[in-house]
């Protein structure tokens, strides 16, 4: 389903806001560590569930994933998926799913193909007492590296709404055309990511 939480934030050049680099480094401070970023797992649906609900549903009237959704990508793909937790509590996340077709259709928007090179961003959505502090540019800009760790995965993509296109412009994404999947009256661009550059990156991270 469409990308549209992320309407909540400004698009802006990717940086890094003040105070963020600690988040980037890859020590662990504590058994709970003050901010951590982590796949979800399961157990993570309902925190999931309560924040897309919020994001969305007062917005579009509907959820990229409902309650059931978010539990069978979780199970099936955890490690396509990123939450970023503060002191334990879920802040931000982002949802995917493998892909084995060249764009997207509607059945990408429940299937997960294991054998697939494409990774599906499904959600990205941000709680709404941290938005418009760029967490959701540094969790994307975070996701895309992780999935640069993963050999099998060469390009991520998604949809999304003609006025967020700038925004996933400055992580690397293309405008590839109209997406062929359509919710009600809503239409959206598809957008992909070669993820070569940023497996460079991870590699020479030092992480």
């Amino acid at each position: 389903m469409p990308m549209l939480s992320i309407h909540s934030l400004t698009p802006e050049a990717l940086h890094l806001p003040p105070g963020t680099s600690e988040f980037l480094g890859c020590q662990r401070r504590h058994t709970l560590p003050a901010s951590e970023f982590r796949c979800l797992t399961p157990e993570d649906a309902i925190s999931v569930f309560e924040i897309e609900r919020e994001a969305f549903i007062s917005v579009s009237g509907t959820c990229p994933l409902y309650l059931d959704e978010i539990r069978h990508f979780l199970t099936l793909c955890p490690e396509l998926s990123l939450g970023w937790f503060e002191e334990g509590r879920l802040v931000a996340f982002i949802i995917g799913s493998l892909w084995d077709k060249e764009r997207l259709t509607q059945e990408s928007l429940t299937l997960h193909r294991p054998g697939g090179r494409t990774a599906h961003l499904h959600v990205l959505a941000v709680h709404r007492t941290f938005r418009q502090q760029g967490k959701g540019s540094v969790l994307l800009w975070r996701y895309l590296h992780h999935l640069g760790s993963q050999p099998a995965v060469r390009r991520a993509v998604l949809m999304c709404e003609d006025t967020l296109v700038p925004f996933y412009e400055k992580f690397g994404f293309q405008a590839v055309g109209p997406c062929a999947v359509t919710v009600g009256s809503l239409t959206f661009t598809e957008l992909q990511c070669s993820l070569r550059g940023h497996a460079f990156l991870r590699r020479n991270s030092g992480c």
